[in-house]
């Protein structure tokens, strides 16, 4: 029985040693935005997301007399193809851009949108605006932005951003952050353009990732963090656990009897 102790504290101590080592992860595997030659810039200016078809906008128009606004600020609690209705902490208008890239507003009919940046269309807006109320402002924003992320992460899930200027690394913190056994070099970015699905993989621990045109997420985008080796060879482990612990067990018992 002396011996059989002894092999079965043997046994478990080099289970527990296999296990640590499978689970480690060295300080460049992990470590964010690690210092390289590269020279460190955010272009968000050349990378900001576009209006895209089936975009919900929520649009509003302004001006020094609120009264020559209400045409085109319309409330009604019903919704059509191209006019939907938000409340927050009140009624506003509200419009999906349809397939020919175009949103219907009142009195000016259809203005394509799809294709530029919220500045553009807000711009665009005011130059029509402008032939009927004099100094029109437009406020324009994003209902639909949505971000998923998946995979290592402590908070998986689809995220409504309260802006399009969100970044790859401010996706992940809503989500909690990668997990230990994340790979940070291939995460994995799915991004539609003009109905192509394109996919992309970034490279979280070096600082060019500040440069790439992925950094800065566009409406609908998908984050992918797929599990280390480790994680995956444990995932197996424990799927084989049943085996593994029979096989032990039977083990155990010969060790035992031959002992005796």
């Amino acid at each position: 029985m002396r011996f059989f102790s002894k092999y079965s504290l043997i046994l478990g101590l080099c289970l527990s040693v296999l296990i640590m080592f499978s689970s480690c992860g060295s300080r460049k595997n992990m470590v964010y935005l690690q210092p390289d030659s590269t020279q460190m810039t955010t272009l968000y200016e050349q990378y900001v997301p576009k209006i895209q078809v089936n975009d919900i906008l929520t649009i509003v128009v302004t001006a020094a007399d609120p009264k020559v606004t209400a045409p085109f600020n319309p409330v009604s609690t019903m919704a059509t193809s191209n006019f939907t209705q938000q409340t927050d902490m009140a009624l506003k208008p509200t419009y999906t851009v349809d397939e020919q890239g175009d949103i219907t507003l009142p009195m000016l009919g259809k203005i394509k949108v799809a294709g530029l940046t919220r500045i553009q269309a807000i711009e665009k807006l005011r130059i029509e605006l402008g032939k009927y109320i004099k100094d029109p402002g437009v406020n324009m924003n994003f209902n639909n932005f949505r971000v998923s992320v998946l995979g290592e992460v402590a908070r998986p899930g689809s995220f409504i951003m309260p802006t399009e200027r969100v970044t790859v690394l401010e996706a992940l913190g809503m989500a909690g952050d990668m997990t230990i056994r994340g790979v940070r070099e291939r995460v994995l970015l799915v991004r539609e353009i003009d109905g192509q699905k394109t996919t992309h993989r970034l490279d979280l621990t070096q600082q060019d990732i500040l440069n790439s045109p992925y950094y800065y997420l566009a409406q609908n985008d998908v984050i992918y963090v797929e599990p280390n080796k480790a994680q995956i060879n444990n995932s197996k482990l424990g799927a084989n656990t049943n085996i593994i612990i029979s096989i032990a067990s039977l083990l155990i018992t010969v060790i035992s009897v031959l002992t005796r």
